[in-house]
């Protein structure tokens, strides 16, 4: 059984491959979460309930920031990503209604 290499074998060509691959998965847990959000819309539009819910975004973000530090990753641009999210999602949750 072959090791896998490390970053320091890989061909330059190889890395920016992973990037790629890396890349693709970001934008397929994007649209998974869009949908997700789309449905939750859904949900609060049959309920009549407000689009905006505070205490759930402060949850994510919150969530975002312990993400960031268990992953060794700059806390601001990971939640600098989730406030683009939900606000996205507050948009066409806006102009769904």
């Amino acid at each position: 059984m072959s090791e896998t290499p490390t970053p320091e074998e890989m061909s330059l060509d190889e890395l920016r491959r992973e990037i790629e691959d890396i890349d693709r998965e970001i934008v397929e847990l994007i649209a998974r979460r869009t949908y997700v959000a789309d449905t939750v819309a859904a949900v609060k539009a049959d309920r009549d309930l407000p689009t905006t819910d505070e205490g759930q975004e402060e949850r994510v973000m919150e969530r975002a920031g312990d993400n960031a530090e268990r992953f060794d990753v700059d806390a601001n641009l990971v939640k600098a990503i989730f406030r683009l999210l939900i606000e996205l999602n507050k948009v066409e949750q806006r102009e769904s209604r």
